[in-house]
């Protein structure tokens, strides 16, 4: 079973919709702390606003998140999805995140490079890959285009497996064992989008 977390900020319906197009079997929607445990997959959709991911931490999710990775059942997170996988957001810095990885996703800089640097992101940015051994950018090369939306990044870590230049380099897809994230939407990209999908449902 797939269960994908319905925590009123997610791109659901698009989502669901490209996992069943992949043949995606028993996909859930779901705000129970119970299915989620139970489920051989995880994934955390997001859009918008880093507060709503306290709603998490409110229904017992968070704790759900934690047992499902710790009994190695697969997770992925999309865009807000990725960034609450680390310790939290400038955008709601009351709001703790998983604490997956460390860090702080913050805002785009207002200048880069002396030039002012709109935001959000929005629109089809390149993903290079950094890491060899990821399982989620397997059959992607490098510079292939994925679709952002987005305010606030991730930095760069350790299990950062791939980047995108937009104002310096940010974490386009994470990756620690059965632990991923993406900052871009999958279900909007095109060949890629689906074949990170496919990656992440053939786990």
């Amino acid at each position: 079973m797939i269960a994908v977390i319905d925590y009123k900020a997610g791109n659901l319906t698009s989502v669901v919709k490209t996992l069943d197009y992949l043949g995606a079997r028993e996909v859930v929607v779901t705000q129970d702390p119970a299915v989620v445990v139970a489920a051989s997959k995880v994934v955390l959709p997001g859009v918008g606003h880093f507060q709503a991911t306290s709603l998490l931490q409110e229904r017992g999710l968070t704790d759900a998140i934690r047992q499902s990775v710790a009994k190695g059942s697969w997770f992925l997170g999309i865009c807000v999805g990725l960034q609450w996988l680390f310790d939290g957001s400038t955008e709601a810095p009351g709001v703790a995140g998983l604490g997956h990885f460390a860090g702080q996703c913050e805002r785009f800089p207002a200048l880069y490079d002396g030039a002012e640097l709109k935001s959000p992101h929005v629109g089809w940015n390149s993903l290079e890959r950094v890491r060899s051994d990821s399982r989620l950018m397997r059959g992607i090369e490098g510079g292939g285009f994925v679709y952002y939306t987005h305010s606030w990044r991730a930095p760069v870590t350790h299990a950062t497996a791939a980047v995108t230049e937009y104002g310096g380099a940010f974490t386009g897809v994470v990756e620690k064992e059965n632990v991923m994230g993406v900052q871009f939407h999958p279900e909007k990209s095109s060949a890629v989008g689906l074949q990170v999908l496919k990656n992440f449902l053939e786990l």
